[in-house]
Formats: structure tokens, sequence, C-alpha cells
């Protein structure tokens, strides 16, 4: 019997990790609007949503007017994303699939985009290549993250020092919030696009304490929940991760809410 494929492996975990997100969803609904602003996306467009979660982006594009999908990893959201565009009597389609691989023909779509989904896919060049192949040339891609020096990128870089190392035949994945340093999406996109360009953005989310939001944490984020379980066995080692998370979050909450700063970045596939 051939054993099994620690990559697969690997991408299952990735799959379990992030069925708890679906409560994350009211925070990220405002800055889904901002992205498919800052997209120009136009009624009739194709428009597809990578790492779609509970599917507030492509909602929101087809509030607008654009025939939009989602796609996610995550059966347990896609289910939530499908609910949310039944109860907004929209026509969103739906389907489970990576961004790594993405089930799609050559330039299917007028916009890619993606709200904090695409930067957890563990090799970004894959990624890239995907998102464009699936885009049309002169076609828009643009996406949300997390800027590596503000509060959700500094929780990952701290998850990401603590983490075990991938198991055999499993790349190194990128620190996610690589993703939210402009000269890195540059990098990444390179010489395929033209006319990029960047916008902040500010996620306000209501808290009545840092305590508050280190539990919500950690009971909904993918990689810091898989780290936390990892560290069940050693209970001081897990106070320690808890009250670093904590500081890190102190510096962020003020007047009951979490004000979590974010990177939108867009350009045009090279006709």
């Amino acid at each position: 019997m051939r054993p099994p494929d620690p990559f697969v492996q690997f991408k299952a975990a990735q799959r379990e990790s992030w069925s708890l997100f679906a409560p994350m969803e009211t925070g990220t609904t405002a800055p889904a609007f901002d992205l498919v602003r800052f997209a120009a996306v136009a009624p009739g467009e194709r428009v597809l949503d990578v790492a779609c979660g509970t599917g507030v982006v492509a909602i929101t594009a087809a509030r607008l007017g654009a025939m939009a999908e989602g796609l996610d990893l995550t059966p347990a959201l896609l289910e939530r994303a499908r609910q949310n565009a039944a109860l907004a009597g929209l026509p969103v389609a739906f389907r489970e699939g990576d961004a790594e691989a993405l089930p799609y023909p050559d330039a299917s779509f007028d916009v890619v985009l993606s709200q904090f989904g695409h930067m957890f896919a563990p090799r970004p060049e894959v990624t890239v290549s995907e998102m464009l192949r699936v885009l049309r040339p002169g076609g828009r891609l643009a996406f949300s993250t997390w800027p590596p020096d503000d509060y959700v990128g500094r929780i990952f870089t701290l998850a990401g020092r603590q983490l075990p190392p991938p198991p055999p035949g499993v790349p190194s994945a990128a620190p996610p919030s690589e993703w939210g340093d402009p000269e890195v999406v540059r990098q990444r996109l390179g010489d395929e696009v033209t006319d990029l360009s960047f916008a902040r953005g500010e996620m306000v989310v209501p808290a009545l304490s840092p305590e508050h939001v280190r539990r919500v944490m950690e009971t909904t984020i993918g990689p810091l929940m898989r780290l936390m379980d990892g560290l069940r066995s050693a209970p001081e080692k897990l106070e320690t991760l808890r009250s670093q998370v904590l500081a890190i979050g102190r510096d962020y909450w003020r007047e009951n809410r979490m004000h979590q700063a974010y990177l939108m970045a867009r350009a045009k596939k090279r006709a």
C-alpha cells in the first residue's frame, strides 16, 4: 500500500483548521466592500473570489451586478457562504477547491479577488500563477492582506516562529504576512502585470477587551488554533504564547474596538 502523501495531509489539515472561522465574518464584511470598490468591479463582469471563506467578497460583488463565484478549501465555510448568498437573494456559485489548483479554464474571469485568503496557500509562486491563469488578459487582480508590522501580521509572525517545521515532502510555507509588504507583492507579481497600485484600509471590530479578542482568535484562526492545540501538553509554553498574543492585542484595542490595518493591492494582467 502506498504511504499517504504528506502534502495531501498538510492540505487536509489546513482545510480542517479553518472550519471554525465563520464568527469572524462580521468583521470582514466592511473591508469586503472596500476591496470590491478598489477593484472597480462592474455589473456583468465575471468575478472569482479565491479562498472566499464565508463568501463576503463574492456576495458583495454580486450585489453590484457582477457574475460572482467563490472557491474555498473548507466545506464548512462554503456551506455558510451558500447560506449567506441565499439569505441575500443573490445567485453566487460556491465551489470547493484549492487556490494552488484552481478548477477553471484559462482566462475565465474579468476580475480575480481574494480577501485575507490566498495568502495562506503555502506556495506563493503557484498561487500567483493560478490566479493569473484564470484571469483574462487585461483583467484585474486585487486582494487584501495583513501587513507584517500591524496587529494580525504580528500575530502570524509570532505564531510562525513557534510552529514546528513541516513534515518531509511538504515545502516550508511562506509567512502569510509577507503578502502585506508592497515590495514582496511587486516581486511576486513581477512582469505578468501592469498598473500595480496599493491602498490602505482599517478593519474596526467591536471587542469588550483584548482578552476577549485573544479568546476569539485562538478558537477561529487556523494557524493560531493549530499552534495552541499543539501546546496543550506544554501548559507553560501555552500560557506564554497566550500572554504574547494578548500583549500585541493591547496595542490595537481602544474604546471597545480592535483597530487592524490592512493592505489592498490591485493590478492588471498584461495583455
